[in-house]
């Protein structure tokens, strides 16, 4: 089974989730079709047009959302005057289930990718009544294990590209807290030290992908890179406000009786880690789905058909 048809929103809209901020959602498919909800990564990349071809759009009611500071949403994290201290996980899932609830839905879908496997672990695990299946992919939990591997220990592989992002900070601060020291030069009144960073970041998170050319065209958006790159390192700084490492691991047992599939590339680089593995074993309803020769990324052919086939196996009542 390949992706479904490209669609449109039948209703959307701008919820006052706040804290003067106002989170853009859309809904797709059938408006009695089964509840799901897409949480993108990043954190702060925004929802795509593409993330609705995941579901069946006869069988699924499909809400898209961009969290606080993405996206359509506002304000954006692009903005230096865009206050996060009220942007945290807690944050964005009070949102969710003020969406749900302004929806009219008792229990949804939860599918996410990247950092959206993070927030869609951690709502199901605080909400486990609003949560009837996971689809998860590109998996992640927060801990600083993976924020330890994504900002220094990939430095092994990629000595050159890690030297340059590395280099991207002060002196001082090169030994520390990579991810914190590019939040602090984010957060810096100066544009053009924040614009600096901002690119170095991204940069670095280019470096990874699997093959030239290494460029991902929303990279070169100068408003998406601050953004994005503010809000990411404004999570990986602070444990992603989980209030503690391995908080996701450490709570997976409250998932029993929610089904779930993760899918994972054999390629991605959170495997060095573990986490699709411990997250399988601490999950009995879950179901692990290995794509071999593939990276991170959501869209890419295996991980995409496998993905809808997930969703495929939820869609009956």
């Amino acid at each position: 089974m390949g992706l479904y048809p490209d669609i449109e929103p039948f209703d959307h809209g701008m919820l006052d989730v706040g804290d003067g901020n106002r989170v853009y959602w859309e809904v797709c498919g059938n408006p009695l079709g089964r509840p799901a909800v897409v949480l993108h990564g990043g954190p702060g990349s925004g929802c795509t047009p593409f993330f609705r071809r995941y579901f069946d759009p006869d069988a699924y009611r499909i809400v898209l959302l961009d969290q606080r500071g993405a996206g359509r949403s506002t304000p954006s994290a692009s903005d230096p005057a865009t206050d996060m201290g009220v942007n945290t996980i807690k944050h964005l899932m009070a949102d969710l289930e003020l969406l749900r609830r302004h929806l009219g839905i008792e229990r949804w879908l939860v599918w996410g990718a990247s950092f959206g496997s993070v927030l869609g672990l951690r709502y199901a695990q605080t909400h486990p009544d609003r949560v009837s299946e996971l689809v998860l992919t590109g998996l992640a939990t927060g801990s600083r294990a993976e924020v330890d591997l994504l900002t220094r220990g990939l430095g092994r592989i990629f000595p050159a590209a890690w030297e340059a992002f590395r280099d991207g900070v002060p002196e001082g601060e090169r030994d520390g807290n990579l991810a914190g020291a590019y939040n602090r030069l984010l957060e810096s009144p100066d544009a053009e030290v924040r614009a600096r960073a901002a690119r170095n970041w991204t940069d670095w998170e280019t470096a990874f992908l699997p093959a030239p050319p290494r460029s991902v065209p929303r990279y070169e958006d100068a408003a998406f890179r601050a953004g994005f790159a503010r809000t990411v390192t404004h999570y990986f700084a602070h444990d992603h406000w989980l209030g503690g490492d391995e908080v996701v691991l450490r709570d997976m047992p409250s998932l029993a009786g929610i089904p779930g599939v993760l899918v994972q590339g054999s390629l991605d680089f959170g495997n060095l880690t573990g986490i699709p593995w411990r997250l399988h074993q601490a999950w009995p309803g879950s179901e692990l789905v290995i794509v071999d020769d593939v990276g991170h990324n959501a869209g890419a052919r295996g991980i995409a058909e496998e993905l809808a086939a997930a969703t495929d196996r939820f869609r009956a009542p």
